[in-house]
Formats: structure tokens, sequence, C-alpha cells
């Protein structure tokens, strides 16, 4: 049985979350994969906010060419550093079951934290939820991976820092969190939590295989998610999130959208999962 090569960054995180896709997909059907460690132009630069080096695909496309020029089979990516377009020739194969979606504050809790205090996040949209929570907070930009947030906060440049609570939980470090943000006060990112499983549209040896660990429930919230960002016609750079649930045999979405930056809007819609992509794009439409 010939070998998979799972395509991953460098980053603890992603060697971390690519290992355990690589096993889940050993244990259900014997195949074996081997991880390839491709560098990434977002992990090459760390001093600038993202949104300013280019946004969603910085973590993504030398994945992508590698798989396309058949170096790879695969590649796993955290679903919220996917663009909401595939590229010519590839597609998500597989969406496995969604960790934690939620923020977290790693330094203090919400209410803990004192008039003022520096909180530490790269996001546009934590910030602004932050802020309408916390007006007080003093919000600064902190780049680099969780190791080196961590670290930080530690050392007393950030009274806290917010990290996704899915990446310390892979990471076994979920103990750090002090506290992890209700959705409800924080809306995740679109595709928070997930993992998106990319392979070639044309290889379909490789995408039976991988259709072994997915997960049509997480994969349904995750496509009104990315229904909704499309709608919104936003990228990284725009003030906009969304998070849908399963409640009972229907899926709830609630999103915000802050057209100007600033002023925040925010809406829910549920309905038949069925019809989860034209319930994002209504969702966004609603927003706009």
């Amino acid at each position: 049985m010939s070998t998979l090569k799972l395509g991953t960054r460098g980053s603890k995180l992603a060697l971390t979350q690519s290992g355990q896709v690589a096993d889940a997909i050993t244990a259900a059907t014997g195949r074996p994969v081997e991880l390839v460690v491709i560098s990434t132009r977002g992990d090459r630069v760390t001093d600038r906010p993202l949104q300013e080096v280019g946004g969603k695909g910085l973590f993504t496309k030398e994945l992508e060419d590698a798989m396309l020029a058949g170096e790879i089979h695969f590649a796993v990516h955290s679903m919220k550093d996917m663009p909401t377009e595939d590229p010519p020739g590839l597609i998500i194969a597989s969406v496995p079951t969604r960790v934690d979606p939620r923020d977290c504050l790693v330094g203090s809790t919400l209410a803990g934290l004192r008039e003022g205090a520096v909180v530490g996040t790269g996001s546009i949209r934590r910030s602004l939820q932050l802020k309408a929570a916390r007006p007080d907070l003093d919000i600064r930009g902190i780049r680099g991976n969780v190791d080196t947030r961590i670290a930080k906060q530690r050392s007393g440049e950030y009274d806290a820092i917010v990290l996704a609570m899915a990446g310390l939980t892979r990471l076994g470090l979920a103990e750090v969190a002090d506290e992890a943000i209700d959705a409800a006060t924080m809306i995740p990112a679109v595709g928070q939590g997930a993992l998106a499983v990319q392979a070639r549209r044309d290889d379909a040896e490789t995408l039976a295989v991988l259709e072994a660990i997915h997960d049509p429930r997480t994969a349904a919230c995750v496509e009104a998610e990315r229904s909704f960002l499309i709608g919104i016609s936003g990228g990284c750079s725009v003030p906009a999130a969304a998070h849908a649930v399963w409640e009972g045999d229907q899926i709830a979405i609630t999103g915000i959208y802050a057209a100007d930056g600033e002023t925040m809007k925010k809406a829910r819609l549920a309905g038949d999962p069925l019809h989860v992509t034209a319930m994002g794009r209504e969702l966004a439409k609603k927003l706009k």
C-alpha cells in the first residue's frame, strides 16, 4: 500500500494538527501517511499585520502549488486561513470533526482585566468585539506562533492575549486559557476550530481515502459560514464573522459585520441544513 504525502506548514500547531489527521487516516483506512513540511509566505513574514501582507492565502499558496505539481497528495489547513474560492484544480476534499471554535483569553478573564489593560490580538474581528464588551481596553497588535504570543504575555508585554481555543486544545495547552469567551460575546472567525483537507480535484484515489475522515455535520456549519463571507465579500481585512451550530435538526447561524470598520451589526438565522449556502448569503444580505 503506497504512502500518501501530506503537505503541512512547519509551525508546531500545523505539525500537530496534520499529524492528528494523518493518524486518523491510517486508523480508518490502514493507509500510511508521510508529513512533508513546506514553508509559506505567512510563516516567513511575521513583523506586519496579515491584512497588510495579503490576508487569506498567505498560509496556503505554497502548499497548493506543491499539490498541483504532484509533490504532495493533499494538505491540511486551518479552515479560517482558507480563501472562500477553490483554486483551479483543487477542492476541499474533507472536513474533519470540529474542535472548540471559541476564542479565549490567556492572562486574565474578560471581567478580571483592569481598566485600560493591554490586550494583544492581530485580528480586527476580535478587536471590534473586545471593544464592544470592554471599551476601556487598550487593544494592541501581536503576531507570531502560539508559543511566541504566550511568551510575550508572560513577559508582561500584554496583560492578556486572545487566541483560538482550538489551537490550544490541539497542542494540549487548553489549561493555559484563563477564559473561553462565550460565542455570544465574541463570535469566532469563519471556520474557526475546523480543518480543511485539500486535494486535487482529479485525484480520485486520494479523495476516496479522505472521505473516511469527513464529518458532514461540521462541513454543513462551515459551508454556512463561508457562504456568509462570500456574501459579505470579505477577507481578513473586513470586520465580519459568523458561527453556525446545529440546533436539533436545524442549523442556526449568527453573524456580525461592520461596514465602516466600527459600527457592528449582528443578526441570526436558522433553517434547513439542506440550504446552508442560501442561509449564509441571506444572513450577509441582512447585515449589508
